[in-house]
């Protein structure tokens, strides 16, 4: 992971609106009208974010809830942690 660690805190920004759609997610940022699409995962993600949390509790929830070995999903989560960042949905102070 490039900017954040295990212990970084995330938070979502506050122009940013989510829409569940079955399962998958879309979030949109009011400031710049970035539209993002989430997969269930990722939208699981988002549902984490929404309580004080770090990298490390997500990680922690997602290898509990899915079939994935820690150092994938920390690779896979890191990406998508620096996509949402790149696009001001979310906020990571490291």
């Amino acid at each position: 992971m490039d900017r954040a660690s295990l212990t970084s805190r995330l938070q979502p920004c506050d122009d940013v609106l989510f829409q569940d759609l079955s399962g998958e997610g879309v979030l949109l940022n009011l400031k710049t009208g970035v539209y993002f699409g989430l997969d269930p995962v990722g939208t699981h993600v988002w549902r984490l974010l929404q309580a004080p949390t770090t990298v490390g509790q997500i990680l922690d929830a997602l290898t509990d809830a899915y079939d994935v070995g820690r150092d994938r999903c920390l690779d896979d989560l890191g990406k998508l942690l620096a996509a949402m960042a790149d696009n001001s949905l979310i906020l990571i102070d490291p």
